[in-house]
């Protein structure tokens, strides 16, 4: 099975470090990514940008709307994921407890699947 761990983290916290905090940081999980896929569990990885540079888009109502970052209710933010593949939910579990990301942020363990799909609602 697939799982998908989102790094969670609160908005504004990347401005806080240094530059080398932020390069040590990014350095250690990337190493975390390595061991994964060294281990053939990695399907994909990626950090993600600050949402000030995000978009949300949404057609409420039949009216299309078009909101740029940053988002001002926004508490926590999504800053990268972990896409695993051949996976079972209690080694996704120890792969998020494993990640460093959980120091400074929530990781969040998420199976993929259909989203009609009952059984996983």
């Amino acid at each position: 099975m697939s799982y998908m761990l989102l790094i969670i983290e609160p908005v504004g916290q990347r401005a806080m470090r240094t530059e080398a905090e932020g390069r040590e940081a990014y350095a250690v999980m990337q190493r975390f990514a390595e061991g994964l896929a060294t281990q053939g569990k990695l399907k994909a990885v990626e950090s993600l940008a600050s949402q000030a540079q995000a978009v949300r888009i949404s057609h409420a109502g039949g009216k299309p709307q078009t909101l740029d970052g940053p988002f001002a209710e926004a508490k926590e933010m999504i800053g990268g994921f972990f896409l695993l593949q051949n996976v079972t939910r209690e080694e996704a579990i120890a792969a998020a407890h494993a990640c460093p990301a959980a120091q400074w942020a929530t990781v969040e363990v998420r199976a993929l699947a259909p989203c009609f799909d009952e059984s996983h609602a």
